[in-house]
């Protein structure tokens, strides 16, 4: 049997299995990009971002902060904060499980295991996700019916499950790169789709 890094089950499904060649092939694309190309990707999708109807009138957004090449996050972080959003963000618990705290700014963050970037605050809970009006998620791609592509953990599996298990419907949105809106992603009966996805190029919704 396979296991990710955390000791989890990692793709042991058919469908599960084909993701890990996708997963591969779009973090290889990932790799080729530079920090200007990152940088400026990030300004654009900030911008997009910002606009989005879902994000207009929220007062608690859930989020995450990107780190290496991934589509970047910390310009809306900052313009949401700017704008009063209270700003939930990650924080990796050792069973892989996600609990939450509010983003102060860029200097209120400290590293964390994995790469990760995680807030200093006080810890809010797993449960704080369910008062976000928004829920912005990490992926590595999406498809035209809106399934998205994660890293594998099963952390954000275990947020959707939480956000459906106390009867909250948060708008999901992806922030990613042009290449990665491919024409499937493979899918288990876990999965759930979002409702819009931010790219470069503009942004797409897909119907619920």
């Amino acid at each position: 049997m396979n296991t990710d890094h955390s000791g989890h089950r990692a793709d042991p499904s058919p469908s599960g299995s084909a993701k890990s060649p996708l997963r591969r092939d779009l973090l290889a694309a990932r790799a080729l990009l530079t920090k200007d190309d990152v940088a400026r990707t990030a300004a654009v999708l900030a911008r997009s971002a910002l606009d989005l109807p879902e994000l207009a009138g929220a007062r608690t957004v859930a989020a995450y902060v990107s780190v290496g090449r991934e589509p970047g996050t910390r310009d809306l972080l900052e313009a949401l904060r700017g704008r009063g959003v209270r700003v939930l963000l990650p924080v990796l618990l050792a069973d892989n499980d996600l609990d939450w705290a509010a983003y102060e700014g860029p200097d209120h963050l400290l590293p964390a295991g994995r790469g990760l970037l995680e807030p200093d605050g006080p810890r809010l809970g797993p449960a704080a996700v369910v008062e976000a009006a928004a829920v912005l998620l990490p992926g590595l791609a999406v498809d035209g019916s809106g399934m998205r592509l994660g890293r594998g953990g099963g952390s954000y599996d275990r947020v959707l499950a939480r956000l459906a298990a106390a009867g909250a419907r948060p708008p999901l949105v992806v922030l990613l790169y042009e290449n990665e809106v491919v024409a499937r992603v493979p899918s288990e009966p876990h999965d759930h789709p979002v409702d819009a996805v931010v790219t470069p190029g503009g942004t797409r919704r897909f119907a619920s």
